[in-house]
């Protein structure tokens, strides 16, 4: 990548590693809460290795490699925060994401080189929608840190996006919806690309969750006769775009 591009990448790898260590510091109670989550929930038992989790995929990025896509999923779910992995889509959504850039290599996008993963928050759970129940056992003190780690999850998408120029997949839109669990995370994109070019809005697409199969069962839905992956990922994504973010 440029070498412009390469130094906004670390910029935004380290702003990114220092604050999961901050947010882990100053947010004592969470590993308890999670704790409890995980111990009362009817799903398989597990060991909470980290209740924040910094992608450490992006350690092993390069120079040489270049970004062409930031791929933006929901929150670490309970194999990504598991000491053997501490990396984002590597359980059954991610298998299913890179089977899906695989089997359309028209796109070109190499899933292991060219894709760097964000979330919309580093908090983990077992499942997304048990954010609202950790807010609940962890009281307003972890509450108040889920919407902050939005925002700042937000924040340092925008951040790099202006930099790289790199498209963007923002997949499972439904909870970013008014009163959705990541409302915090819509409004501060709404909000930090106001002043934007219209060019760089027009980059960003939205989509349903890889998880069971979603995303590309939706395409495969609403693809017109003859018409190619990307042309329909392009027309699809906007129109959710459209929907949450209004442009």
């Amino acid at each position: 990548m440029e070498q412009k591009i390469w130094k906004a990448f670390c910029r935004t790898r380290d702003k990114f590693r220092a604050y999961t260590e901050t947010l882990l510091r100053e947010t004592p109670g969470l590993r308890e809460a999670e704790e409890r989550l995980v111990a009362g929930r009817s799903g398989p038992a597990y060991a909470v290795d980290t209740p924040v989790l910094y992608n450490f995929r992006m350690d092993g990025v390069t120079p040489k490699d270049r970004i062409t896509l930031i791929l933006v999923a929901d929150n670490p779910g309970r194999r990504e925060q598991a000491a053997e992995n501490r990396r984002y889509l590597v359980g059954p959504s991610g298998k299913i994401a890179a089977r899906f850039f695989r089997e359309h290599p028209e796109l070109g996008i190499d899933f292991e080189r060219g894709v760097l993963i964000l979330n919309k928050t580093p908090i983990h759970t077992p499942r997304t929608q048990e954010l609202r129940e950790l807010c609940r056992m962890g009281g307003e003190h972890t509450a108040r840190a889920i919407a902050q780690s939005q925002q700042f999850m937000a924040e340092l998408l925008v951040e790099f996006h202006r930099e790289s120029g790199a498209a963007v997949w923002i997949t499972g839109y439904s909870e970013m919806k008014r009163h959705g669990i990541f409302e915090v995370y819509t409004e501060t994109l709404i909000s930090g690309y106001k002043s934007a070019a219209e060019k760089l809005r027009e980059s960003i697409f939205l989509f349903r969750h890889f998880s069971m199969n979603q995303f590309t069962v939706d395409l495969n839905r609403q693809r017109e006769a003859g018409e190619s992956a990307a042309a329909a990922l392009e027309r699809i994504g906007r129109a959710y775009r459209k929907r949450i973010l209004g442009w």
